[in-house]
């Protein structure tokens, strides 16, 4: 790439032309990757190989720096976006199983990895760890992009998304050390080092989080299109606030942004949208710029190398880290068997490749292209395949989460009240139910129905059904109380509470990540 050359204009157009094509091309992509079930970096990393220079646009760009700093930014995005996503009452009971398997699981899949890099592929001990130590964190994208497509069981899902939320931490820290001009000779400094780094993370993330939770539910901002902007710049600031103090920046900001996922925030709906196009802009960028990176015709030396060390992970060291790691868990085999497979390879570990090769590591160059390689082809065979194994292993999702109500709320903030939306789901028990039979506290009502296109105001004796749409007026003591009878109703129809149905706080085992409760509530509504 030419450097020195000032950016005029003219540069500026045929730049701005070069990106917004990118982006429509890798948007079109995405329904191409989401049929196939592969995950959509594939994609990605396609575009920029075809742009690069054994490509058709023939562009020279070699800069590992640049490349790791722009990854460093996109992964931040990736993972406030994902926690944004990430609803507690799912990753709850998971985060014992998810903490062991970021941790020690990880302390298994690096050493294993290096043990057959080293011995089978006959690299030097510390190229064969810093292989191991790169290649043993499941990638937040891929994880988040393929599982929420796939139908698996929370508990599943819970541990899977909340270990690859928190697993980019300690590898992040164990890569940098072995990249290190002096590397850390005892492993004892290392783990203490690494320990330290989490916690100092964790505190800034979560006070972050919960700071900035309570700040945007008590200031009201003049306008609701800057909501979604505080929510990422509070993640974002957990990033750099743990960083800074020499803590894991990376964890900072998945817990800060779990915080503020799980906070109630007003206008809710627009911060998750506006989340989601930030997501897919940084993994977009991301991608192409990591196959811009690589030169395609230096890779076939190293196939046969990453071939073999990608069996020794995926078919040794995983399986080993999580039947290892569960064992006092006393999961079934199934899930265990599942959470095996699914361990997810995508950017993360090729961004954390140009580590050693911006220290000027030797062999650093050769690092990257067998982790690149590996990527790309175990993607290839997992991605597809997940959907199938979870069938073959007789684990799905069911149906108990197929009812559950995703109700939008709106602040009336001179009445202090809010408007509940919601539809009503096609398998939800509160079709055939009067609006009367659904026993809403005093100070809330339903009072508009849309049916067919077409709207009314019920009586209490009209009878709900499938596919209506429904406008509840509730005042803010009864709004928490309304949402919860509601949720109780489209499970266990007009006798929920009295046969037991239903805790009464919307937080029963079938709630599901993609169908959970999005808020926007202003301070004084």
């Amino acid at each position: 790439m030419r450097e020195g050359r000032p950016l005029t204009v003219h540069t500026l157009n045929a730049l701005l032309l070069a990106c917004s094509l990118v982006l429509l091309v890798a948007v079109a992509a995405v329904r191409l990757s989401s049929r196939s079930g592969l995950p959509s970096l594939l994609v990605y990393l396609g575009i920029g190989i075809a742009m690069g220079q054994d490509g058709i646009g023939n562009i020279a760009f070699d800069n590992a720096e640049l490349t790791q700093v722009i990854g460093y930014a996109a992964l931040v995005v990736i993972l406030a976006e994902g926690g944004l996503g990430t609803k507690w009452t799912q990753i709850r009971p998971a985060l014992p199983a998810a903490a062991v398997l970021s941790t020690l699981g990880v302390a298994v899949s690096v050493g294993v990895t290096a043990a057959g890099a080293h011995y089978l592929v006959g690299l030097e001990w510390r190229q064969a760890l810093l292989i191991g130590a790169v290649v043993s964190s499941t990638d937040a994208a891929a994880v988040f992009s393929v599982l929420r497509k796939v139908p698996l069981p929370s508990r599943i899902t819970g541990v899977l998304e909340a270990e690859s939320g928190f697993n980019d931490a300690p590898v992040v820290i164990l890569v940098v050390a072995l990249s290190a001009a002096e590397p850390v000779h005892s492993w004892y400094v290392l783990v203490g080092e690494i320990a330290l780094e989490l916690a100092i993370g964790a505190a800034i993330g979560l006070a972050v989080g919960f700071l900035g939770a309570y700040g945007l539910r008590h200031v009201a901002l003049p306008a609701s299109g800057l909501y979604p902007i505080a929510v990422m710049a509070i993640a974002v600031s957990a990033y750099a606030a743990g960083a800074m103090a020499h803590g894991s920046g990376f964890l900072a900001v998945y817990l800060a942004s779990v915080v503020l996922g799980n906070a109630k925030l007003p206008h809710w709906p627009a911060t998750r949208g506006f989340a989601d196009g930030l997501g897919w802009i940084a993994q977009i960028g991301m991608f192409v710029l990591l196959g811009l990176l690589v030169t395609p015709h230096e890779l076939a030396g190293d196939f046969w190398p990453a071939v073999v060390i990608g069996l020794v992970l995926t078919m040794v060291a995983r399986p080993l880290s999580v039947f290892a790691g569960l064992l006092p868990f006393g999961l079934p085999w199934q899930e265990k068997a599942l959470m095996s497979w699914a361990g997810l390879r995508g950017a993360v570990p090729i961004i954390l490749a140009t580590i050693p090769m911006v220290t000027g590591i030797e062999g650093s160059d050769r690092v990257f292209n067998i982790v690149f390689v590996l990527v790309v082809v175990y993607t290839l065979v997992q991605g597809p395949t997940l959907p199938w194994a979870a069938r073959k292993l007789n684990l799905g999702a069911g149906d108990e989460t197929a009812t559950d109500l995703g109700i939008e709320s709106a602040p009336l903030e001179k009445l202090r009240g809010h408007l509940l939306s919601f539809s009503i789901p096609a398998a939800s028990r509160m079709h055939g139910v009067e609006v009367s039979e659904l026993r809403l506290p005093p100070g809330a009502s339903v009072t508009l129905v849309v049916r067919n296109s077409e709207s009314f105001v019920p009586l209490p004796s009209t009878v709900l059904r499938r596919g209506d749409e429904l406008l509840v007026v509730a005042t803010d003591p009864v709004r928490d109380a309304a949402e919860a009878r509601l949720r109780a109703v489209t499970r266990g129809g007009k006798l929920a509470g009295w046969l037991g149905t239903g805790n009464g706080t919307g937080h029963g085992p079938g709630r599901r990540a993609d169908h959970g409760l999005r808020h926007r509530r202003r301070p004084g509504g």
